[in-house]
Order: C-alpha cells, then sequence, then structure tokens
C-alpha cells in the first residue's frame, strides 16, 4: 500500500505534464483527462480502506526529511479531493465548449493544470510531516493560479495575481512558524496531539511567549487559503474570473488545504494543550466568527451570483474554522463535518452557476428569474446544496452546525461560547436569505414574466455530476452518525 501513495500523487501529476505534449484533438484530451481522474478515483478508494501506512521519501538531515503517511485525516482530505475533481472534471468536459473551438490548446493547458494540482493536493493530504506539507502547499498555489488565469483577461490576470500574492504571503508566516517549533519541537513529523505542552510548560516566558506569537501567526498564514479575514481577499476577486469547474473546486477542495495545513499544524505539531485558554485561541475564534458574519453580510449584499457564492465560501469555511478553533472533540467533530458538508454543497452550487452562463450567460442573480421553467433540474440540484448549506435538517449542513453550537456551549469560554452558536445562526439566517429568492424567483416569477424557451437543460455531463453532489449532501447528513462516530474515535488522540 505504500507505493500507492506514491502512485496517487504521480499518475494525475505525469498525466497533467504530459497532456500538452500529446497535441490531441478535443476528444482526445477528454478520454485522456477522464481516465486519468477515474485512475486517481480508484487507486484513493483502495487506500480508504488501506491501514495507515509511511513512506519516506528521502531525508535531508535527520529532524528535516520528505514523508507520506497515511491516517484518518488523511483519506478524508483524499477521498474529498478524488470524488469532487472527477465531478467537476466531467462538467468542464461541456462547459469549456463555449469557451474554445475544438483543439484549443487553451483549452488543454485548463485540463493540464486540473490534474496537476490534484496531484499537489493528494501530496498535501498525504505529507508526513511540516516540510512535505509546506513542499506541495506552495505547489498547489503554482499549479493552481492557471485555472483562474484562464480567460488572459485584464480581470482575470489581476485577480491571479492576487490569489497567488496572498497565498504565498501567507505560506511564509507558515514558513516563519515552522523555522521557530523546529527549535522546540523534537520532530517535525506529525504526531496526534502535537510537541508543545511539554515544551511550553518547560521554556521560560519569554519563549513560550514567542512561540504563541508564531504558532498564531502561522495559522492565520495558512488560513489565506482557507479565506480567513484579514487574508480573505482574493476568494471574492478569483471566483468570478475562473471558470465554473475551477471555481468549484476552488472553492470546495483548494481552499480546504488550508482548512487541512491549519489541523496540521495545530493539532499534530502544536498540539490544542498549548493553546487551549490562550489569548491566542481568543484571537482566533473570534477571528473566525468575524469571518463568518462579514462573509454573510457580503453574499447577501452581492449580486453577481458567482461573487455572492465566493463570499457564501468566506463565511461556510470559517464556519470549520471556529470548530477546529475550540479545540474540543465536539468542535473538531463539527469542523470536519463542515468541511465535507460544505465541500459538496458548493461544488454543486458553482457548478449550477456554470450551466446558466453556460445556457444563457446568466451571471447576476436578477438574471435568474423564472430559470426553473428552463432548467428545472438545475434549480432543483441548486436548492437542495442551498438546503444544506442553510443547515435544514436531515441535510450535512445541520449536522455539522450542530456539533459546533455543541461544542461552543461546551468550552465554557465566557462570552464566545454563547456568542458563537449566536453568529453561527444569524449566518444561517443570512444564508438563506441571498439563496432562497434565486430558488423562488426561478419557479414562481410572477405573471408578467415573459417565458422563454425551454429544455435548456446542460445534458448528461452537467446534469449527472450535479444529481450526484446535490443527493450527495442529504445522504451526508443521513449518514452523519456514522461519520461522527467515526470521526469521534479515529480522532480522540488528538486531545
Amino acid at each position: 500500500m505504500k507505493i500507492l501513495m506514491l502512485f496517487l500523487i504521480l499518475i494525475p501529476a505525469l498525466s497533467g505534464a504530459l497532456l500538452p505534449v500529446f497535441r490531441m484533438k478535443r476528444k482526445g484530451n477528454l478520454i485522456y483527462t477522464g481516465a486519468a481522474l477515474l485512475v486517481s478515483l480508484v487507486l484513493a478508494f483502495v487506500l480508504l480502506f488501506a491501514s495507515e501506512a509511511e513512506l519516506v521519501l528521502f531525508s535531508m538531515t535527520d529532524k528535516l526529511r520528505v514523508s507520506l503517511h497515511l491516517d484518518l485525516l488523511s483519506k478524508v482530505f483524499m477521498g474529498l479531493a478524488a470524488c469532487g475533481f472527477p465531478l467537476a472534471g466531467f462538467f468542464a468536459f461541456r462547459y469549456m465548449e463555449h469557451e474554445e473551438k475544438e483543439g484549443s490548446f487553451k483549452e488543454t493547458t485548463f485540463y493540464s493544470f486540473y490534474l496537476l494540482t490534484l496531484a499537489a493536493l493528494f501530496g498535501m493530504d498525504l505529507s508526513g510531516n511540516l516540510i512535505a506539507m509546506y513542499f506541495f502547499f506552495e505547489m498547489l498555489t503554482l499549479l493552481s493560479m492557471p485555472l483562474v488565469l484562464f480567460e488572459r483577461t485584464k480581470e482575470s490576470i489581476a485577480a491571479a495575481l492576487k490569489y497567488l500574492f496572498y497565498s504565498v504571503g501567507g505560506a511564509f508566516l507558515g514558513l516563519a512558524a515552522l523555522f521557530v517549533l523546529a527549535v522546540y519541537a523534537p520532530s517535525l513529523d506529525f504526531v496526534p496531539g502535537g510537541y508543545l505542552g511539554g515544551a511550553g510548560a518547560e521554556a521560560s516566558e519569554a519563549h513560550r511567549t514567542l512561540l504563541l506569537v508564531m504558532s498564531l501567526l502561522g495559522i492565520i498564514g495558512f488560513s489565506a487559503k482557507a479565506g480567513m479575514y484579514p487574508l480573505h481577499g482574493w476568494l471574492p476577486t478569483a471566483h468570478p474570473e475562473a471558470p465554473a469547474p475551477a471555481s468549484a473546486v476552488l472553492s470546495g477542495i483548494i481552499a480546504k488545504a488550508g482548512v487541512l495545513a491549519i489541523i496540521r499544524l495545530l493539532y499534530y505539531v502544536i498540539g490544542p494543550n498549548f493553546l487551549r485558554g490562550t489569548w491566542v485561541q481568543i484571537t482566533l475564534l473570534s477571528l473566525s466568527l468575524l469571518t463568518v458574519f462579514m462573509g454573510s453580510m457580503m453574499a447577501y449584499r452581492e449580486k453577481n451570483l458567482k461573487k455572492r457564492l465566493a463570499y457564501s465560501s468566506v463565511s461556510q469555511i470559517s464556519y470549520a474554522l471556529f470548530g477546529l478553533f475550540l479545540l474540543n472533540p465536539a468542535g473538531f467533530s463539527g469542523g470536519i463535518l463542515q468541511v465535507l458538508a460544505h465541500a459538496a454543497a458548493k461544488i454543486c452550487l458553482f457548478l449550477t452557476a456554470g450551466s446558466f452562463i453556460y445556457h444563457g450567460n446568466k451571471r447576476m442573480v436578477s438574471d435568474l428569474r423564472g430559470i426553473g421553467k428552463i432548467m428545472p433540474l438545475t434549480l432543483i440540484a441548486f436548492t437542495l446544496a442551498s438546503l444544506s448549506l442553510v443547515g435544514i435538517p436531515p441535510f450535512s449542513g445541520f449536522v455539522s452546525k450542530w456539533f459546533l453550537a455543541q461544542g461552543a456551549l461546551e468550552s465554557g469560554i465566557s462570552v464566545l461560547s454563547w456568542l458563537g452558536p449566536v453568529i453561527l445562526l444569524i449566518s444561517a439566517l443570512l444564508t438563506a436569505a441571498y439563496l432562497f429568492p434565486i430558488t423562488v424567483a426561478g419557479f414562481f416569477p410572477g405573471k408578467d414574466y415573459q417565458e422563454e424557451a425551454r429544455n435548456r437543460e446542460g445534458g448528461a455531463l452537467m446534469l449527472i455530476p450535479l444529481m450526484i453532489l446535490a443527493v450527495g449532501t442529504l445522504l451526508l447528513g443521513v449518514f452523519s452518525g456514522f461519520f461522527s462516530g467515526l470521526f469521534e474515535q479515529g480522532f480522540a488522540a488528538l486531545f
């Protein structure tokens, strides 16, 4: 099984790197890309049922080595990428028809970097220590930036550069924390519960303060990819400029790389016991709640659909961060469940936005009046994903928010123990206010609506991924007991 971890990274990496070399026609590109995505999915599925394993790639010193490690956290994020990328990828096969003509090298480069991005994600998911994780984190930024740059317009170039600067700048904060933590931690390998509980207790007050400051900076740095305030600005800029399939994986999966990096740093190197009850925890919780509220308010006011969904991602991903920063089992389980729930719902929502663009260039919320009479199945998928994002039972978004509220109430952190659930509830109401009117106006446009031509659904390549994702948001909620039990038992050692 160890060698399968390496193959899981190499197959999409080599496939993406070689795709432009072959210079195939469009049909050949689609078959080639689809095969690479499906092989990656099969390999990931095999690894999901494998036992814990480690593979050392090379060592620079006794302390600095690059290794891969398969554990429960790896499987969660690996499975997310392995499922999400093929669904958005097959959707792209139809969506990209309106971007360029057959044989377009521009479209070929999109699929090339799409596969390379998936390889970097798998590498980060399977990283066994901070060195490997940092390397793949940086590679993920560099390889996913061309997805934002796809249109080559002035706006897309500016958005791609903004994404690059925010992500690289945040990664440098993470690197600075890595340098300091390497002095105090006996190893940079990931160990459940972390290393700094003992080191922090034995260090002088000055050294403890340094460790707390660098821990905060490292977590904030990696949160740039997850879109937490104050490093959230790239999300609402990059998403509207990227093609819809790229926006879907940027929000649903790539942004979760920031969440994974924070979990690894906080729970597997620093240790929750070192930060629990400190000003660092209060600061992180406050920033995450501020982001939740701010993102919801900005989404409510935004009229461009994709930009509205981008601001929604800013808010919803910080739900997960809030749970992780509670540093207790209920909050952690809620955070991981929110990662899964948000991924399924937001990939679905961005792909439905892509369908609206593909079949009528409908980019503004006001353009979607009566869309349910033209594309009923697509709007049904949009509605189901919206129900999950708001947190309506029995959808997965409800279960994750339940655990988050439970974790906050159990935390005993003065004001934040009750203020957190209040802000989450307000954000859920705002989410309903900026998503549900689209469904209502889409199915019930009013008497003065001038009906357009019917039957403009996107075909199997567009509809099947949407239906799978929409139903997935429901199934994740129905079987949430299995996942919560698995997480409670599998992550018990972190606390």
